[in-house]
């Protein structure tokens, strides 16, 4: 195992997805329905009084998803497993090697790299670029589509006099009319309590603030007719979450949905993250996983969508299988 319970890299807190009316209740059962037919374990309804026991704070909720199996991990520590994995089988993990153009130049496939390298010679390759995925797959010949929109997400935290207030995961029922799951509380393994995130169109593919600003990027998303298509029908959305983003008392009045004692006052600004949304040229949202292949010799994971830490040793699988199959191995 990579980690567990023992080692304080693993925690299995549980995990309410709470309904806090009836329109919300409708679409809780949908979800449940889902989660019996795929096996969950543990899974069960629970009332307002039921989730009182397990969230004495969560006073807004009216019924909710208990998933009593759901757990926390520390990603960081998941993720250099993974690379001392990847080193002892005889790999090497090679940072700050930016690619510019991959070549087919016959039975080879040449890397352009900006960095201590200038140029890397592979048989095979396999891209996740994540945040750049669309533009390394289309320096190798692969198609514009789908295209990468980042958008922040923002979280407040809670201060540590007030972290009783959150026991477990606390989620809201997901409304298919929105893109983003809206905001949540999530402990983490140092035993802070995020809360968030909002979703704001980053100015930059990295774009972690307001001040990261990139012009080639802005160019890209203002003549990628998508995203006009995805933001016209949800500019009302659009605009609550960059009123949020400014007015911290929007944010925490979503929070309050949830949990009505929280005030200003027990908030402080967290950390932010940056998605990276595959998006097709009609607007739509890419949420299922996307490959492309270039030429031979080439694979392309365009999307891996949420929850892809979660699942990234099934992906793994996934990749492996289509890479097996792509180059003939």
């Amino acid at each position: 195992a990579v980690v567990s319970t023992q080692s304080g890299h693993y925690g299995r807190g549980g995990k309410l997805i709470v309904a806090t009316n009836d329109e919300e209740v409708s679409r809780l059962d949908a979800l449940f329905e889902k989660g019996l037919q795929n096996k969950v374990p543990g899974l069960a309804m629970v009332d307002r009084k039921q989730i009182l026991e397990l969230e004495p704070y969560c006073t807004g909720g009216v019924r909710a998803i208990h998933s009593p199996n759901t757990g926390i991990v520390d990603w960081k520590r998941v993720a250099c497993a993974y690379g001392d994995d990847f080193e002892k089988g005889g790999g090497t993990i090679l940072t700050q090697h930016e690619v510019t153009k991959i070549k087919d130049v016959g039975r080879e496939l040449r890397l352009d790299i900006k960095g201590p390298s200038s140029r890397i010679i592979a048989k095979h390759v396999i891209t996740c670029a994540g945040l750049h995925s669309d533009r390394v797959a289309q320096s190798a010949g692969g198609k514009t589509s789908p295209a990468i929109v980042p958008f922040r997400g923002e979280y407040l935290e809670l201060r540590a006099d007030k972290r009783y207030l959150v026991n477990g995961n606390i989620y809201p029922v997901p409304n298919p009319k929105f893109p983003f799951l809206g905001v949540h509380f999530t402990p983490r393994m140092d035993g802070a309590i995020w809360a968030g995130p909002n979703a704001v169109l980053a100015g930059a593919r990295e774009g972690y603030s307001w001040g990261d600003i990139n012009p080639k990027d802005l160019v890209e998303m203002a003549t990628f007719s998508g995203l006009w298509k995805l933001a016209l029908p949800n500019l009302s959305y659009g605009l609550k979450e960059i009123a949020k983003s400014a007015l911290l008392p929007l944010q925490i009045a979503d929070l309050q949905r949830f949990i009505p004692a929280i005030s200003a006052a027990d908030l402080v600004r967290g950390n932010t993250g940056v998605r990276a949304m595959a998006m097709a040229s009609d607007g739509s949202l890419v949420d299922d996983f996307t490959f492309d292949q270039s030429c031979h010799g080439m694979l392309h994971v365009r999307n891996a969508p949420s929850p892809a830490a979660t699942s990234s040793l099934a992906i793994a699988d996934l990749v492996v299988e289509r890479a097996a199959e792509q180059f003939g191995l």
